[in-house]
């Protein structure tokens, strides 16, 4: 089962993006407004809510002057089982759209909206507003989840990076990169341990409940035991290449839109970084995503299906840098929270630097002096 992405996740993958709105869709209680709220918290961002009382009426209330009235109200007669509210003659089209119209002019970049859903689909001034304020305004924004038009429209927007709960990170693939020899580490370092696990469980658990599919491509008997210890898919081979590990993974990651390399030893790579470049690439399928601190780029990166054929005839000893240097204009980094989280402990010297690191961020997690 997938997990959701958290607020960091959702922020960074935007970020990255480019695009210009942020739009939260799926089902319903699946934590769509949650996450808005998570994502604005302590913003102060003008916005409007629209909130449902099942059987009665639908409510939008500004949210910086608590203003609200009647947008819809519910009627029985209304055919089907469900979508039983209807919108009161002056709701979203002399109220709401005075709000909007408000939230236009507000000196903030971003405007929230929770949520729009199918009561505004007649409602044209409303409509037309909405489109001012895209055009003028950033805005995030709660969708429900309807199959009519001008939700959407507002979905296929070129200028809209939107995450759909139900499925946040598509069809992606995951291939965990766990074939190096350790020469400079003296031995295999991805058994090395680490706060009582092998190094490589950091990985393991940083992509975990993400992928459609996620494998773990390795040289190492004993890497490979654990990884079937732990329920998860193991290519074991003795080809001499980064290359040979590559197409051996995307074989094996089997029919994915997309597909991750994660390298198995940067112990401190955080979840949330994986999170948003799945992100990131479920919303645009001809960009390489690659994970960045500043203007440092690094490990992971993914990948979308246009480049899977390029990645399988990679030359002897190339890796997906090599098909990144190729299409340089179409590589976006995702941030990091530190710069660590980038680091390969090809050294023993560089494993305790990197632990060292991993307890003091967990000391000023749990409010401990280092």
């Amino acid at each position: 089962m997938h997990h959701l992405p958290d607020a960091d996740a959702v922020r960074r993958a935007f970020l990255a993006s480019g695009r210009r709105h942020l739009i939260l869709t799926g089902g319903r209680g699946v934590g769509k407004s949650t996450l808005l709220s998570s994502l604005t918290a302590g913003k102060g961002y003008p916005g409007i809510t629209t909130a449902a009382q099942p059987g009665i009426a639908v409510t939008m209330t500004d949210n910086r002057t608590g203003i609200s009235a009647v947008v819809g109200i519910y009627d029985p007669n209304l055919p089907g089982t469900e979508r039983k509210m209807r919108p009161t003659p002056d709701g979203f089209d002399r109220f709401g759209r005075e709000l909007l119209v408000r939230c236009a002019a507000s000196e903030e970049d971003f405007v929230t909206l929770d949520e729009i859903g199918y009561l505004e689909r007649d409602c044209r001034a409303y409509l037309s507003a909405l489109e001012e304020l895209l055009a003028n305004k950033r805005v995030m924004a709660v969708v429900r989840r309807e199959a009519m038009l001008h939700l959407q429209a507002l979905l296929r927007r070129e200028d809209v990076f939107a995450v759909d709960l139900d499925r946040p990170f598509g069809n992606a693939g995951c291939v965990i990169m766990a074939s190096g020899m350790g020469v400079r580490f003296g031995g295999n370092k991805l058994m090395a341990d680490f706060g009582g696990a092998p190094m490589l469980a950091r990985a393991l658990d940083a992509t975990d409940s993400i992928f459609a599919r996620r494998v773990v491509v390795t040289r190492h008997a004993d890497v490979a035991q654990y990884c079937e210890n732990r329920g998860i898919a193991v290519v074991l081979h003795d080809l001499p290449g980064r290359n040979d590990t590559v197409r051996l993974g995307l074989a094996a990651a089997g029919d994915v839109s997309f597909c991750m390399f994660c390298p198995g030893d940067q112990p401190l790579l955080g979840r949330a970084t994986v999170m948003a470049l799945a992100l990131a690439a479920a919303n645009d399928e001809n960009t390489i995503y690659r994970a960045a601190f500043a203007d440092t780029v690094g490990a992971p990166a993914i990948f979308g299906a246009r480049y899977f054929d390029a990645l399988r005839s990679l030359p002897p000893g190339k890796g997906g840098g090599y098909v990144m240097k190729q299409y340089p204009q179409l590589v976006r980094g995702v941030q990091t929270a530190s710069c660590e989280e980038l680091w390969d402990a090809d050294t023993k010297e560089r494993l305790a630097a990197l632990f060292s690191r991993y307890l003091q961020h967990q000391n000023e997690k749990s409010g401990c002096d280092t």
